[in-house]
């Protein structure tokens, strides 16, 4: 058996309102709910986004709550958006306009294009092109 897709992906955030704002007014996801202080969640292609705060999510969910299983991790986490060349640099100069500061910008061997930058929690954001896997490395 194999997973037929990533249906969510997960950052952890230091402040969740902060967050929220970059994610939904900069990079333009969709909100499509929130877990009180707990969490917000972004529709993004097929599938979601969503920020914790860890310091919420460590703590067992209260009674008559769903039964999610405590997890949480600190520090920076990494999270890459698919686009094309083209609209990779569009993504650069909207992010510049917005004061986000481009960490690195490069060619992959096998010739994706990728921007790498912080969002304000400090997690590693990325923009590559679709290309970039699977065919980059190759993993045994």
């Amino acid at each position: 058996m194999q997973p037929a897709a990533v249906l969510e992906s997960v950052l952890y955030v230091a402040d969740l309102p902060r967050a929220v704002a970059f994610y939904r007014d900069v990079l333009g996801l969709e909100p499509t709910g929130h877990a009180d202080h707990r969490a917000a969640f972004f529709r993004c292609g097929a599938g979601v986004v969503i920020l914790f705060d860890p310091d919420e999510t460590i703590k067992p969910s209260a009674p008559g709550k769903l039964p999610v299983p405590t997890h949480g991790a600190k520090g920076p986490g990494h999270l890459c958006f698919s686009a094309s060349r083209a609209e990779i640099a569009e993504w650069k100069a909207h992010l510049e306009a917005h004061g986000v500061e481009i960490e690195s910008e490069f060619d992959w061997p096998n010739g994706a294009h990728s921007i790498y930058f912080r969002d304000p929690s400090g997690n590693s954001l990325e923009f590559a092109e679709p290309q970039l896997w699977p065919q980059l490395w190759n993993i045994e």
